[in-house]
Protein backbone atom coordinates (compact mmCIF):
# COMPACT_ATOMS: atom_id res chain seq x y z
CA UNK A 1 0.00 0.00 0.00
CA UNK A 2 1.27 3.86 -0.75
CA UNK A 3 0.63 4.88 2.37
CA UNK A 4 1.09 9.08 1.43
CA UNK A 5 -1.87 8.25 -1.34
CA UNK A 6 -3.78 6.09 1.56
CA UNK A 7 -4.07 8.96 3.81
CA UNK A 8 -4.72 11.56 0.80
CA UNK A 9 -7.76 10.25 -0.19
CA UNK A 10 -8.78 9.51 3.26
CA UNK A 11 -8.23 13.07 3.91
CA UNK A 12 -10.11 14.41 0.77
CA UNK A 13 -13.07 11.93 1.57
CA UNK A 14 -13.09 13.16 5.17
CA UNK A 15 -12.50 16.70 4.63
CA UNK A 16 -15.94 16.96 2.32
CA UNK A 17 -17.85 14.49 4.65
CA UNK A 18 -17.03 17.39 7.46
CA UNK A 19 -17.53 20.25 5.19
CA UNK A 20 -20.84 18.93 4.37
CA UNK A 21 -22.15 18.13 8.25
CA UNK A 22 -22.16 14.51 7.02
CA UNK A 23 -19.60 13.51 9.80
CA UNK A 24 -20.55 10.73 12.57
CA UNK A 25 -20.40 11.43 16.63
CA UNK A 26 -19.06 8.69 18.68
CA UNK A 27 -22.07 8.48 21.06
CA UNK A 28 -20.41 5.97 23.47
CA UNK A 29 -17.04 7.58 24.40
CA UNK A 30 -19.07 9.45 27.37
CA UNK A 31 -20.86 6.02 28.18
CA UNK A 32 -19.68 4.14 31.30
CA UNK A 33 -21.27 1.22 30.78
CA UNK A 34 -19.47 0.40 27.91
CA UNK A 35 -18.30 -2.93 28.16
CA UNK A 36 -16.73 -3.08 24.87
CA UNK A 37 -12.97 -4.77 25.54
CA UNK A 38 -10.11 -7.12 23.73
CA UNK A 39 -6.83 -7.62 23.45
CA UNK A 40 -3.80 -5.67 21.30
CA UNK A 41 -0.34 -5.51 20.60
CA UNK A 42 0.57 -1.95 20.19
CA UNK A 43 3.28 0.42 20.36
CA UNK A 44 3.31 4.21 21.73
CA UNK A 45 5.15 7.18 20.21
CA UNK A 46 8.20 8.85 22.60
CA UNK A 47 7.52 11.23 24.68
CA UNK A 48 8.73 14.51 22.54
CA UNK A 49 6.58 12.81 19.37
CA UNK A 50 3.81 12.86 21.67
CA UNK A 51 4.63 16.70 23.21
CA UNK A 52 3.88 18.00 19.15
CA UNK A 53 1.09 16.08 19.29
CA UNK A 54 -0.04 18.20 21.94
CA UNK A 55 0.65 21.53 20.45
CA UNK A 56 -1.86 20.01 17.32
CA UNK A 57 -4.46 19.09 19.90
CA UNK A 58 -4.52 22.46 21.72
CA UNK A 59 -4.69 24.13 18.78
CA UNK A 60 -8.12 22.38 18.45
CA UNK A 61 -9.09 22.63 22.08
CA UNK A 62 -9.12 26.32 21.80
CA UNK A 63 -11.46 26.00 18.53
CA UNK A 64 -13.81 23.22 20.44
CA UNK A 65 -13.31 22.33 24.09
CA UNK A 66 -15.99 19.85 23.59
CA UNK A 67 -14.58 16.97 21.55
CA UNK A 68 -12.72 14.36 22.77
CA UNK A 69 -8.72 14.38 22.70
CA UNK A 70 -6.27 11.92 23.64
CA UNK A 71 -4.07 12.65 26.60
CA UNK A 72 -0.47 11.15 26.14
CA UNK A 73 -0.76 8.48 28.39
CA UNK A 74 -3.61 7.09 25.90
CA UNK A 75 -1.71 7.96 21.89
CA UNK A 76 -0.77 4.44 20.39
CA UNK A 77 -0.25 3.38 17.14
CA UNK A 78 -2.31 -0.25 16.84
CA UNK A 79 -0.03 -2.97 15.61
CA UNK A 80 -2.46 -5.49 16.15
CA UNK A 81 -5.88 -5.66 17.24
CA UNK A 82 -5.98 -9.58 18.48
CA UNK A 83 -9.39 -10.12 19.93
CA UNK A 84 -11.65 -6.55 18.88
CA UNK A 85 -13.21 -5.04 21.84
CA UNK A 86 -16.96 -6.88 21.74
CA UNK A 87 -19.31 -6.78 25.00
CA UNK A 88 -18.82 -8.81 28.00
CA UNK A 89 -14.92 -10.13 26.93
CA UNK A 90 -12.58 -10.72 29.91
CA UNK A 91 -9.23 -12.03 30.39
CA UNK A 92 -11.13 -14.95 32.40
CA UNK A 93 -12.01 -16.14 28.78
CA UNK A 94 -8.23 -16.90 27.57
CA UNK A 95 -5.00 -17.86 28.97
CA UNK A 96 -2.83 -15.17 28.00
CA UNK A 97 0.23 -17.07 28.37
CA UNK A 98 -0.85 -18.84 24.90
CA UNK A 99 -0.90 -15.20 23.32
CA UNK A 100 1.98 -14.27 24.87
CA UNK A 101 4.26 -17.18 23.20
CA UNK A 102 2.44 -16.45 19.91
CA UNK A 103 3.53 -13.23 19.80
CA UNK A 104 7.39 -13.81 21.16
CA UNK A 105 7.52 -16.80 18.14
CA UNK A 106 6.29 -13.75 15.57
CA UNK A 107 8.84 -11.14 16.82
CA UNK A 108 12.05 -13.85 16.04
CA UNK A 109 14.18 -12.79 14.20
CA UNK A 110 12.40 -9.60 13.31
CA UNK A 111 14.48 -6.30 13.14
CA UNK A 112 14.00 -2.85 14.38
CA UNK A 113 10.83 -0.86 13.56
CA UNK A 114 11.54 3.14 13.08
CA UNK A 115 8.06 5.25 12.09
CA UNK A 116 7.89 8.85 10.90
CA UNK A 117 5.19 10.99 11.99
CA UNK A 118 4.60 13.61 9.48
CA UNK A 119 1.19 14.90 8.95
CA UNK A 120 -2.53 14.83 9.99
CA UNK A 121 -5.59 12.90 8.09
CA UNK A 122 -8.92 12.62 9.26
CA UNK A 123 -12.29 10.55 8.63
CA UNK A 124 -15.54 11.06 9.23
CA UNK A 125 -15.52 11.15 12.98
CA UNK A 126 -12.07 11.74 13.85
CA UNK A 127 -8.65 13.67 13.51
CA UNK A 128 -5.26 10.98 13.45
CA UNK A 129 -1.44 11.22 12.77
CA UNK A 130 0.16 9.85 9.94
CA UNK A 131 2.54 7.32 10.15
CA UNK A 132 4.75 6.60 8.02
CA UNK A 133 7.35 2.77 8.69
CA UNK A 134 10.74 3.37 6.76
CA UNK A 135 10.57 -0.48 5.78
CA UNK A 136 8.67 -3.47 5.76
CA UNK A 137 9.37 -4.72 9.23
CA UNK A 138 6.26 -3.71 10.38
CA UNK A 139 4.10 -5.08 7.38
CA UNK A 140 6.21 -8.33 8.23
CA UNK A 141 5.71 -8.66 11.35
CA UNK A 142 1.82 -8.11 11.05
CA UNK A 143 1.99 -10.85 8.37
CA UNK A 144 3.53 -13.28 10.72
CA UNK A 145 0.94 -12.55 13.90
CA UNK A 146 -1.88 -13.44 11.02
CA UNK A 147 0.02 -16.74 10.28
CA UNK A 148 0.36 -17.59 13.69
CA UNK A 149 -2.48 -16.67 15.48
CA UNK A 150 -4.93 -17.33 12.68
CA UNK A 151 -2.74 -21.58 12.29
CA UNK A 152 -3.34 -21.68 16.37
CA UNK A 153 -6.87 -22.47 18.13
CA UNK A 154 -6.82 -19.62 20.73
CA UNK A 155 -10.03 -17.00 20.34
CA UNK A 156 -8.94 -14.13 18.02
CA UNK A 157 -10.59 -11.66 15.15
CA UNK A 158 -7.58 -10.57 13.75
CA UNK A 159 -8.74 -8.47 10.63
CA UNK A 160 -12.74 -8.92 11.28
CA UNK A 161 -13.17 -5.36 11.14
CA UNK A 162 -10.77 -4.30 8.35
CA UNK A 163 -7.08 -5.65 7.33
CA UNK A 164 -4.71 -3.01 8.95
CA UNK A 165 -1.69 -1.82 6.95
CA UNK A 166 -1.44 1.95 8.10
CA UNK A 167 0.34 3.59 11.18
CA UNK A 168 -1.17 5.83 12.26
CA UNK A 169 -2.80 7.18 15.84
CA UNK A 170 -5.49 8.85 16.38
CA UNK A 171 -6.04 11.69 18.53
CA UNK A 172 -9.43 13.59 18.23
CA UNK A 173 -12.88 12.03 18.20
CA UNK A 174 -16.19 13.87 17.50
CA UNK A 175 -18.34 13.57 20.21
CA UNK A 176 -20.94 16.60 19.92
CA UNK A 177 -21.27 18.67 16.79
CA UNK A 178 -18.78 20.51 15.78
CA UNK A 179 -18.49 24.10 16.43
CA UNK A 180 -16.33 25.43 13.68
CA UNK A 181 -16.47 22.40 10.95
CA UNK A 182 -14.21 25.48 8.46
CA UNK A 183 -12.20 26.40 11.07
CA UNK A 184 -11.56 23.13 12.22
CA UNK A 185 -10.62 22.31 8.49
CA UNK A 186 -8.25 25.11 8.30
CA UNK A 187 -6.41 24.11 11.36
CA UNK A 188 -5.59 20.44 10.26
CA UNK A 189 -4.55 21.83 6.97
CA UNK A 190 -2.12 24.07 8.55
CA UNK A 191 -0.55 20.10 10.20
CA UNK A 192 -1.22 18.36 6.88
CA UNK A 193 2.99 18.27 6.14
CA UNK A 194 3.82 19.28 10.03
CA UNK A 195 7.08 17.00 11.11
CA UNK A 196 5.90 15.52 14.21
CA UNK A 197 9.01 13.32 14.53
CA UNK A 198 10.53 10.43 13.90
CA UNK A 199 11.51 7.29 16.65
CA UNK A 200 13.05 3.75 16.64
CA UNK A 201 10.86 1.45 18.65
CA UNK A 202 12.31 0.04 22.02
CA UNK A 203 9.05 -2.30 22.89
CA UNK A 204 5.92 -3.69 22.27
CA UNK A 205 2.97 -3.71 24.81
CA UNK A 206 -0.06 -6.51 24.76
CA UNK A 207 -2.62 -4.91 26.80
CA UNK A 208 -6.49 -5.71 27.53
CA UNK A 209 -8.31 -2.59 26.69
CA UNK A 210 -11.48 -0.74 26.12
CA UNK A 211 -12.74 0.66 22.31
CA UNK A 212 -10.71 3.92 22.88
CA UNK A 213 -7.46 2.75 24.88
CA UNK A 214 -8.14 4.85 27.67
CA UNK A 215 -5.67 4.20 29.97
CA UNK A 216 -7.61 4.08 33.35
CA UNK A 217 -9.01 1.09 31.69
CA UNK A 218 -6.52 -1.15 30.24
CA UNK A 219 -4.45 -3.60 31.82
CA UNK A 220 -0.93 -4.03 31.17
CA UNK A 221 -0.26 -7.79 30.19
CA UNK A 222 3.33 -7.36 28.51
CA UNK A 223 6.04 -5.95 27.17
CA UNK A 224 8.20 -7.24 24.23
CA UNK A 225 11.61 -5.52 24.43
CA UNK A 226 12.55 -4.86 20.54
Amino acid sequence: MNLTQHYNQLYKTSKEAILSGNYILDSKIKDVSDSRFGITLLLRPSEKIKANIQLFLDKLKKLDSKQYYYPNGDIHVTIMSIISCYEGFSLDKINIEDYIKIIEKSLENLGSITIGFKGVTASNSAIMIQGFPSDETLNNLRDKLRENFKNSALEQSIDSRYSISTAHSTVMRFTEKLQNPEKLIEITEQFRDYNFGEFKVEKLELVFNDWYQREENTIHLKDFNL
